[in-house]
């Protein structure tokens, strides 16, 4: 019987976490799309035999969130006893894998000596899945046939052979095939990398001793979260927040969360939230709980390992029929962009009522999805421009947030001007930080972002899906909303036509379209930052003089970009 070590124990932890990371790192150089080996939009993980997570790569937290959902779903359809060496089982069916439909979920499991001793899965978000409008995200869609082709659980891959019959049943059925097919080869090229990594640690420490310390990890993190949990504030915190619509109307939708922290173990409970919405932002289960575990983990123990034993202590209720956990076919396909961030506020919201120095006022709540598709008239071809935009990320008690940032349960990177005008028809006239989106505070909030995008020689199907159009990112302890987003379209006659938070139309050649983000909100009163820090702003363009003044009581000279000390101290004396 292996006993356990302690320093054996780091070891393997970092053992397997370097499998995560490289197979990341593989799928990112293999792809073909901009979306995954540009922006990154994908995720790797090890897990044990049993579908417990062993081991994460630092990518997107929605998917990490979510992904054990999926693995462990899959394994019920498809039991390990069924599975055989050299096999890979695909699936992005949001009501079995959680996500939406262009997240395609790849899982292999690695056998050593005829015993499966662990599972390698990465999840990817694909350009285009079919659906009503390219991309596979329309805000319009009332049912999740329309958002595109649901893959059940099918083995890809069988005993180390690909199947060509299904890639071409999937590939066949969305408009960028090319780009499909060499993103599903890069996964599976993934997982390949995976297998040999986990099979040398198999090799080095021996199976006993390698699922050993499976477990060991798992027990690991669960023992540390109890550990925590009896050292926090105890009792019932409660937030709500709302999004603004669904795409189909603009009532506000309720996302509401009673947090109840125990010696023993958290609670959080989604009782109030809103009915499911005929829109495509209900939000399944599996990323619910993404979310919360999020934000749990955010905020107790950030270096915590993510394993499965992390989050036994924390139980999650999700009324059934409801926005947090709607019933199929609900649609889905926005969820993850709009509706994720705003189950990640109201937890961190709640948690800020028991630990305000540990959490951030709001950030700009929304990943503010953008998809252009159309025929790109240099090769004929179809296209899917897919990017998330970053925003303001909310300010800490001690220091102020970062300015155009993806935040919360995003992490991906923006797509090189150069890369978006070599790959489709499109010219960016501008990228770059909102002024005056700050949310005032002691420590500000951070900017939101622009990009302002012409569609070139042919006619175009775009869908921008965001939020905080009307409702402003809170600020914490005194501080002030962040910015609002703005987004319209400019038509080649100059004309200006302000879009809705959330859309999917067409437009004509020549159209630009200028997207703007929300801004963070602002920890402290606005009065009592920093004189200098406020003219630093001012000179570096991200607040005008008039909002210094204004917002902050620091009267700074537009001419000379001085501070009048004297005028300051009066305007914030009567201020306090």
């Amino acid at each position: 019987m292996v006993k356990i070590d302690p320093i054996t124990l780091e070891v393997m932890r970092n053992a397997f976490q370097s499998v995560a990371e490289e197979m990341g790192a593989a799928l990112i150089r293999t792809a073909l799309s901009p979306n995954i080996k540009d922006r990154r939009d994908c995720s790797t993980g090890v897990y044990s035999a049993a579908g417990e997570l062993i081991a994460q790569a630092e990518h997107i937290p929605l998917h990490l969130g979510l992904m054990p959902s999926v693995v462990k779903s899959t394994l019920q359809i498809f039991p390990v006893k069924s599975l055989k060496p050299g096999d890979a089982i695909i699936t992005n069916d949001p009501y079995i894998s959680g996500s939406h439909l262009p997240d395609i979920c790849i899982i292999s499991p690695l056998f050593h000596n005829g015993v499966c001793i662990g599972i390698l899965a990465n999840l990817a978000h694909h350009i285009d899945i079919g659906g009503i409008a390219p991309g596979g995200m329309p805000t319009n869609s009332t049912e999740i046939f329309q958002e595109g082709i649901r893959i059940p659980p099918i083995r890809i891959k069988k005993a180390g052979v690909i199947d060509d019959d299904i890639m071409a049943l999937i590939t066949n059925n969305v408009r960028t095939s090319r780009e499909a097919k060499g993103d599903l080869q890069a996964q599976l090229a993934a997982n390949n990398v995976g297998e040999r990594r986990l099979t040398e640690i198999i090799q080095k420490y021996g199976p006993e001793e390698t699922t050993f310390y499976m477990e060991e990890l798992i027990k690991y993190s669960e023992r540390r979260m109890r550990a925590h949990l009896k050292e926090l504030p105890q009792g019932v915190f409660t937030f709500e927040d709302y999004l603004e619509g669904d795409g189909l109307h603009e009532d506000l939708l309720k996302i509401m969360v009673t947090l109840t922290i125990e010696p023993t173990r958290i609670i959080a409970d989604f009782t109030g939230s809103s009915p499911q919405t005929k829109g495509s932002v209900n939000c399944t289960r599996a990323v619910t709980l993404a979310c919360t575990f999020y934000a749990l983990k955010a905020t107790i123990d950030p270096e915590l390992p993510s394993t499965g034993g992390a989050f036994k202590p924390v139980e999650v209720i999700t009324p059934p029929g409801s926005i947090v956990n709607p019933s199929f076919p609900a649609p889905v396909s926005n969820a993850n962009i709009n509706t994720s961030q705003r189950i990640a506020d109201v937890v961190l919201g709640a948690l800020a009522k028991a630990m305000p120095e540990r959490v951030p006022a709001a950030s700009s709540g929304s990943m503010c999805l953008f998809t252009i598709g159309g025929i790109n008239p240099r090769n004929g071809a179809y296209y899917s421009y897919v990017e998330t935009y970053g925003g303001g990320q909310g300010a800490l008690f001690n220091q102020d947030g970062m300015d155009g940032v993806h935040t919360n349960m995003t992490n991906t990177r923006n797509t090189p001007v150069e890369v978006i005008e070599i790959s489709y028809p499109l010219i960016v006239d501008r990228y770059g930080l909102v002024p005056d989106t700050d949310g005032p505070g002691r420590f500000r909030g951070g900017l939101g972002l622009t990009r302002e995008l012409k569609v070139v020689d042919h006619e175009a199907t775009i869908t921008l899906s965001s939020d905080r159009l009307k409702i402003s990112p809170w600020g914490l302890s005194g501080g002030h909303p962040g910015g609002t987003v703005g987004s319209y379209l400019q038509t080649p006659n100059g004309m200006k036509i302000a879009l809705p938070s959330k859309t999917t139309r067409r437009v004509d050649p020549g159209t630009k379209i200028v997207l703007k983000t929300a801004g963070g909100g602002g920890y402290g009163s606005p009065f009592l930052r920093e004189p200098d820090l406020v003219k630093n702003d001012v000179i570096s363009g991200h607040i005008s003089a008039d909002r210094a003044k204004r917002e902050y009581g620091v009267f700074i000279n537009k001419i000379t970009n001085e501070i009048d000390q004297k005028k300051t101290e009066n305007l914030r004396r009567k201020k306090r």
